[in-house]
């Protein structure tokens, strides 16, 4: 609709358009908060284009859009269609390298990893093999075994050793030379130096059973023979 005024010789007119066609602010707005919620997998920038071409036949034509609008809508959309796709693709290809990793970590069935605590599953028959890690040089070393409830097993004596892992390996005889039975048991260690006395840490192997990820943190875990899991990051010693 347009009114003259007489006199003044100024002209004002006003256009609506019509109320089935969307701006491309309108159709913009409405694509973010798709995209947002999740209702919208692609950008949409075809029909976009569209309503943009729809838009310019039903403009004012006193009152025509920017060039400068139009460029800088279309690249908005432009730059929010890339960084979707590149959301997607990085999604892939996580589930790609977890895929991956699982493939090369079942490798690890059957073999045996370094397990802090000296935590041992024993078998009868099956000696368990261990390590103590040494910071510095020391005059003796004193293992000791002990099962779930708390009871001494057996006591072992070593002397002076270097700084570095000392390695050692427990038959599965107490201390009467009588086998264990079969269960959970844990080793300590106390090294001596200087007439002090300090723990120190041991490692001993497991088998693992089974190799799971971390539904949150994507961490490759493996499963061991107790049930336990161990991180493969944590992982300081692999053997048969």
């Amino acid at each position: 609709m347009a009114t003259t005024t007489t006199g003044a010789a100024t002209n004002t007119s006003t256009y609506t358009l019509p109320s089935s066609i969307k701006t491309t602010a309108q159709y913009k707005k409405e694509q973010e908060e798709a995209l947002v919620n999740g209702k919208s997998d692609e950008m949409g920038q075809m029909a976009f284009l569209t309503l943009f071409t729809t838009q310019l036949k039903n403009q004012n034509p006193l009152d025509p859009m920017q060039n400068e609008a139009f460029v800088a809508q279309l690249a908005q959309f432009s730059q929010l269609e890339a960084t979707t796709k590149m959301s997607t693709n990085l999604e892939n290809l996580v589930k790609s390298m977890s895929t991956s990793q699982i493939s090369n970590a079942s490798g690890m069935l059957g073999r045996k990893v370094s397990i802090g605590d000296g935590k041992v599953l024993y078998e009868q028959g099956q000696p368990i093999d261990g390590t103590v890690a040494l910071p510095n040089d020391v005059d003796g070393i004193t293992l000791k075994v002990f099962d779930m409830r708390g009871n001494l097993v057996r006591t072992g004596q070593i002397g002076a050793q270097k700084a570095g892992d000392f390695a050692f390996t427990w038959d599965g005889n107490d201390n009467a030379g009588n086998p264990a039975a079969t269960g959970q048991y844990r080793i300590e260690a106390t090294t001596t130096r200087f007439g002090t006395a300090k723990k120190a840490e041991v490692s001993t192997m497991a088998t693992v059973k089974s190799v799971t990820t971390d539904s949150v943190t994507g961490d490759m875990q493996l499963e061991l023979g107790d049930g336990s899991k161990l991180s493969l990051s944590t992982v300081r010693r692999i053997g048969f």
